[in-house]
């Protein structure tokens, strides 16, 4: 091959690649591309004559003439943050709300003619029902019922984004907060209702406690007064069970004269048989310096610890 033909073949295949992209230049020109979730409307002199919604190449030849515009309109879900929008409350606080709003273009034909930009009127519309609605609420109620209030704002809207084509599927209120010289009035109102509402418990906590303290001397005086009311008549059971055996009262009354006599010396009762009573049972110890004194000397029985008394 002399350099002439590789020339030609040069030039051949450069004249190839650069007709491909004429041709797909071309192609364009004469055809329109419809994406998935995609819908493109053709007008003739301002009016609509064709919508198409197929995904894929559609041939129009038409479009070539100046008279002749196509439109391609999303069908996808779509969203809008709106940030700091100021709302009086009902108690005439600003409160700074964002909203976060879901749609989709439900009729494109609408979208496209009934409203000349309906970006900036959704914004509008969407800014006047914050303030109506949010406006007769308090402060809490936004921040505590966002979801509700937000199903609200949609309601709100709805008929009026319809006529323009639109479907609103949600409105969520993303943030709420508070200017900051408002934020910390409304904190230190928060905190004096917290300090008066623990104040109110501790008193009330107090008035119980006093009140059960009462109901608790008041049962503890109660039985007190039973049991006093009950031991004279245990002492008379008592002596009427001691006037059977004479012997034995006979010596408790001596017993009870010498501890009358001498009340700072403590009597014991010994010799007792095991099966009968001990000391610790009657109830009559013998004093520290008489316990040492009887650790060295034998157990004496009750008639002679009474003579050793005398």
């Amino acid at each position: 091959m002399n350099s002439s033909q590789l020339l030609h073949l040069i030039c051949g295949i450069a004249a190839g690649l650069g007709t491909i992209p004429f041709l797909m230049g071309l192609a364009r020109l004469f055809a329109v591309q419809v994406e998935d979730e995609e819908v493109v409307l053709v007008t003739r002199f301002g009016k609509l004559e064709k919508r198409l919604d197929r995904p894929g190449w559609h041939w129009l030849p038409a479009r070539v003439l100046p008279w002749v515009r196509t439109f391609p309109v999303s069908l996808a879900r779509d969203f809008r943050d709106f940030t700091n929008i100021h709302v009086n409350d009902a108690r005439g606080t600003t409160v700074i709300v964002d909203l976060w709003l879901e749609f989709r273009v439900a009729h494109p034909a609408r979208a496209l003619f009934e409203v000349e930009d309906w970006d900036r009127s959704l914004r509008a519309l969407v800014t006047h029902a914050a303030l109506s609605i949010l406006g007769n609420r308090s402060f809490e109620h936004i921040l505590c019922d966002r979801s509700e209030l937000g199903e609200l704002v949609r309601q709100d809207i709805q008929a009026e984004t319809e006529r323009w084509g639109l479907e609103v599927e949600r409105v969520l209120i993303r943030n709420v907060s508070l200017l900051s010289e408002v934020a910390q009035q409304v904190f230190g109102t928060l905190a004096a209702q917290l300090e008066r509402a623990t104040a109110e418990v501790e008193e009330e906590g107090r008035q119980r406690v006093a009140l059960l303290d009462a109901q608790t001397s008041a049962q503890v005086a109660t039985l007190v007064a039973e049991a006093k009311g009950q031991y004279p008549a245990a002492v008379g059971r008592a002596f009427s069970t001691l006037g059977k055996q004479p012997r034995v009262l006979h010596a408790y009354n001596e017993l009870y004269a010498l501890s009358q006599v001498r009340p700072h010396r403590t009597v014991a009762f010994q010799g007792f048989e095991p099966d009968e009573m001990r000391a610790v049972d009657a109830a009559m110890l013998v004093s520290p310096t008489q316990a040492s004194v009887e650790a060295s000397s034998p157990p004496l029985t009750a008639l002679e610890e009474l003579k050793a008394e005398a």
